[in-house]
């Protein structure tokens, strides 16, 4: 049974028509990758208007690990509209907060007591742990990597590595340093090289946190070299500076384990999360050592939709599906097909030069020469493209969008992957013409 289905010309003639009607009255710099409109999704696959079937692979930028409508989140949050739609928590608190903050508070292993604090975005999260460090600090400075994607606020872009299109011509915020991320095949730079680093950029009784994505999510699904997240643990320890480990992207389960910083054996001051925290609803959270989020003044951080009740009910529900489920597993299971299948198009196709990522977060890169490491932008769009007009929708990624990253539902069956492992292979063909 196929799980994909092209009957239309992509975009198809409804899709064509709410373009027209966007063009007239939506900002145009609001983008989309794909130029169909979503009708309906159940899983890993969604329809669009005009009865085409595609294979998600993109999760909705990471928001779907559960996929599209799992029930009982439909059920949660349907009850829960029936009881109070918002209420903010600041105002008149309610139960679901305290049940998901108790929840995450639980995966969040480690010697310390944890707090939750929720918001409406990632890059909210992002914005409130800098708060968070700073006032717990009493310093300033921030501290982050090539490569690094942490959101789209004046903050959180500042911090963001990529110029264009996420800094353009809006500015950027202030005491924001970045340092370079180890990478054997762009430059020298160890783990050991961090302290040093450090040292010659920025004054560290002056930093207040070290916020680094676990796995690089933007920047192409980098997987930090070894020791190095352990070696930033071990200097922000000794210069009082906190660590905060970005996991709006990787956290949640792609990884095999809840929080993807869990591969390493580190316990960061914070975490950020978001995306699929509720299935899709507007929720982010900052989760932490207890005695940060105690140095600071009541009513300091807040915001008036955070944790809004229907986000809080669907993300409860998340947790459960991931536990009763067995998605961490399942993630390693599909890793292990996506791994296999790629190292295979590695092999076959000359451009495909890298296959990386953790669990079922992986991701191929395309290059021109592998003895410079020229990104092939070119094919690596034209795949996306190719693969999106036969039923699969693909993320692209990379400083020099040369990578294409899987942020696929863990809740896609086997069938439905090989498909769309099959439609990726035949798209690349289609693209470069010959094999190796």
């Amino acid at each position: 049974m196929r799980h994909t289905l092209i009957k239309t010309g992509i975009p198809g003639p409804k899709s064509r028509a709410l373009t027209l009607r966007r063009k007239v009255c939506v900002a145009s710099p609001m983008e989309s990758l794909a130029p169909f409109y979503i009708k309906s999704g159940r899983g890993a696959v969604l329809e669009d208007v005009d009865g085409n079937k595609f294979l998600d692979f993109t999760g909705g930028w990471g928001c779907l690990v559960t996929g599209y409508c799992p029930e009982k989140v439909v059920n949660a949050v349907k009850a829960q509209t029936e009881s109070f739609i918002h209420s903010d928590f600041t105002v008149v608190p309610y139960e679901p907060w305290i049940k998901l903050s108790e929840m995450l508070a639980k995966k969040a292993a480690g010697k310390s007591e944890k707090a939750v604090a929720f918001f409406n975005s990632g890059a909210e999260a992002v914005e409130n742990a800098v708060k968070i460090a700073r006032g717990a600090t009493r310093r300033r400075s921030i501290v982050v990597f090539e490569g690094a994607f942490h959101g789209r606020t004046l903050l959180t872009m500042t911090m963001t590595h990529r110029p264009m299109p996420y800094k353009y011509v809006f500015g950027a915020a202030p005491d924001v340093y970045r340092l370079p991320y180890p990478n054997p095949r762009k430059n020298r730079y160890t783990p050991a090289d961090f302290e040093r680093l450090l040292l010659e950029t920025v004054c560290p009784e002056d930093v207040a946190a070290v916020i680094i994505e676990p796995i690089q999510g933007e920047g192409g699904f980098n997987v930090p070299p070894e020791g190095f997240l352990q070696e930033i643990r071990r200097v922000t320890a000794k210069y009082g500076i906190l660590m905060v480990a970005d996991e709006v992207q990787s956290g949640y389960g792609r990884t095999g384990k809840f929080f993807a910083i869990e591969n390493w054996g580190v316990e960061p001051d914070l975490i950020t999360l978001g995306k699929s925290i509720a299935g899709g609803l507007p929720l982010s959270a900052v989760v932490g050592d207890k005695k940060l989020f105690d140095s600071l003044p009541k009513s300091s951080i807040g915001s008036t939709f955070g944790g809004n009740p229907l986000a809080c009910a669907a993300a409860i529900e998340i947790i459960k599906m991931i536990d009763t489920e067995k998605l961490l597993a399942r993630a390693l299971h599909l890793g292990k097909i996506i791994r296999r299948n790629f190292d295979g198009l590695k092999a076959k196709y000359n451009s495909v030069k890298d296959v990386r990522g953790v669990g079922a977060m992986l991701a191929i890169e395309f290059i021109k020469d592998e003895e410079t490491w020229t990104p092939d932008t070119d094919t690596c769009q034209k795949v996306i493209q190719a693969a999106r007009d036969n039923g699969v929708l693909l993320a692209g990624a990379g400083l020099h969008k040369n990578v294409i990253r899987l942020l696929l539902p863990l809740v896609i069956t086997d069938e439905q992957l090989d498909e769309g492992l099959e439609i990726i292979d035949k798209a690349i063909a289609s693209v470069t013409k010959s094999g190796r």
